[in-house]
């Protein structure tokens, strides 16, 4: 079993930036694509990025492509996104999820694709 604690969520004006962190405990990290989905009021939960479990590749959704960027620590079992350029519609809770399969990716995730899940952390872009 792993255990996935996301951080780093906040109140930042629009085309600021903040850096989400999901720490890893338990087993099962470093072998997994790791992402980002997020959940707007109202709204499924979507996809937002990907990293492998090497980190050599990453995914995104078209939505922050050029804004966001995923990156791993795996000595650390941590997983980070590097959001910038926000937008209003950026505004959702953020969840860090591990992929179902291990040493795998896909071309395009969805939320489904992930069997474990964090609690999320709430981004609220506002002025």
């Amino acid at each position: 079993q792993v255990q996935l604690v996301e951080s780093g969520g906040g109140l930042v004006q629009p085309g600021g930036s903040l850096r989400l962190s999901c720490a890893a405990s338990g087993r099962g990290f470093s072998s997994y694509t790791m992402a980002w989905c997020r959940q707007a009021p109202g709204k499924e939960r979507e996809f937002v990025a990907a990293i492998s479990w090497a980190a050599d590749t990453t995914t995104y959704a078209d939505s922050v492509k050029g804004r966001f960027t995923i990156s791993r620590d795996n000595t650390k079992d941590t997983l980070y996104l590097h959001m910038n350029s926000l937008k209003d519609e950026d505004t959702a809770v953020y969840y860090c999820a591990r992929y179902k399969r291990t040493y795998a990716t896909k071309n395009m995730y969805q939320p489904p694709d992930f069997g474990s899940w964090g609690q999320g952390t709430q981004v609220t872009v506002s002025s």
